[in-house]
């Protein structure tokens, strides 16, 4: 979600550390993804320090039926800058779904979305990152 693995290293360590201290304590939350979410907020919290891009138009195209295999052919790296630079919650929903960890209702939890709301952010994101696949020729 960050783009940049130093800053997204410190986010884990200081999710974890909490989460350490939280447990020492007897203080965990019951919730099942209190830890997703609280590392979700740190890193929307630590890329409000970055320099913010201008909102610009995206291309779109059509998703294809090869898309899954272009994105398995794509170095995880280059998807994960890709995904770090779109807007806010697109690029958490996109997040989440390309870990192919979650269910549907899980991300809607996890990202805070309604699910009308995730479902235009994700198709939206798909078209977008097709056209980006397709003019990178992968």
């Amino acid at each position: 979600m960050l783009g940049d693995p130093v800053k997204a290293q410190e986010v884990f360590h200081a999710t974890l550390r909490e989460a350490a201290q939280r447990a020492a304590h007897g203080e965990l939350p019951e919730e099942p993804f209190w830890l997703f979410r609280d590392a979700r907020w740190r890193c929307l919290r630590a890329s409000q320090t970055d320099l913010q891009a201008e909102p610009l138009e995206m291309d779109e195209q059509e998703v294809t039926p090869d898309a899954s295999s272009q994105i398995e052919s794509l170095d995880p790296g280059r998807l994960a800058i890709w995904i770090s630079n779109a807007p806010e919650p697109q690029r958490s929903a996109l997040a989440l779904y390309y870990l192919d960890e979650f269910d549907y209702r899980e991300i809607l939890d996890l990202a805070e979305l309604k699910l009308s709301e995730l479902s235009r952010l994700l198709a939206l994101g798909r078209r977008q990152f097709q056209a980006w696949l397709n003019s990178h020729a992968i």
